[in-house]
């Protein structure tokens, strides 16, 4: 699971192949959470979790800290009967991850980090945010098994433009369609702030997204974490007919990808 969203309960119940173990109370069969960063969106749904049996939960040592030492609330997540595991995520690199309870046994699939260039969120105070690692802020996912890959991206800073290798090869992207464009906040009256100020690469404009994702990619490509602002989500709409006239599909509850 990429992070663990606020309606993630509602997901469950929509998804019986996530649903509690009826011959197991208190049990899931969700047995890790990698969370793309610290992002209130990305881990809230942490707190529904806990509720269940003990789960790993994959992130950078910055994310971790923040969590455990500037938000007193999360510490819930210590109190279970088995409480959950955290893993060390490394900003920028591979990581084999098993299913089965046998480290001798090769791992399940494989997953790749790379610093997407984000920030970190608004709760983290000065001298954390003095502490930490600024690559640590942010990642993206590209998760391999069986020739097949899966490339994450929540956030897409723009910063760097190294994501456009990961998301060529994949066979499916799931990608940052927070905002059309760069200014959508503020037309909306919500802050003064652009999009890119908060960390996000708008879809539209000749260095949007739209506009650097890899004219080589094959794969699909799907477009997430989409804000209300954002007028894609209105079918009649020409922002919607552009993102899906550039071949890109846009995220829906209850989507189910096969690879």
């Amino acid at each position: 699971m990429i992070g663990a969203s606020p309606d993630l309960r509602s997901q469950i119940l929509s998804a019986p192949e996530l649903a509690p173990n009826p011959y197991a109370p208190g049990t899931t069969p969700i047995g890790g959470v990698f969370l793309p960063s610290a992002d209130v969106d990305a881990i809230m749904g942490l707190l529904h979790l806990r509720e269940f049996q003990s789960f790993f939960v994959f992130a950078t040592p910055a994310v971790q800290c923040l969590l455990k030492t500037e938000n007193r609330i999360f510490r819930v997540l210590e109190r279970g009967d088995s409480p959950v595991q955290w893993q060390v995520l490394s900003n920028s690199g591979r990581l084999g991850c098993h299913l089965s309870e046998s480290p001798a046994e090769s791992p399940t699939f494989v997953c790749n980090t790379i610093p997407m260039g984000g920030l970190f969120p608004d709760f983290a105070s000065e001298e954390f945010l003095r502490a930490a690692a600024p690559e640590d802020a942010s990642l993206g996912f590209l998760f391999e098994q069986d020739g097949k890959k899966l490339f994450v991206a929540t956030s897409l800073s723009g910063e760097s433009r190294e994501w456009q290798k990961l998301a060529a090869s994949a066979d499916v992207t799931l990608i940052d369609g927070t905002f059309w464009s760069d200014d959508e906040l503020r037309n909306t009256g919500r802050t003064e702030k652009t999009a890119r100020e908060i960390g996000h690469l708008p879809l539209s404009g000749p260095d949007g997204m739209l506009a650097q994702f890899p004219r080589n990619a094959t794969g699909r490509k799907i477009l997430i974490h989409i804000n209300n602002t954002n007028p894609i989500l209105d079918e009649d709409s020409p922002e919607n007919r552009a993102v899906l006239d550039a071949g890109f599909e846009i995220a829906y509850d209850g989507l189910n990808i096969s690879l």
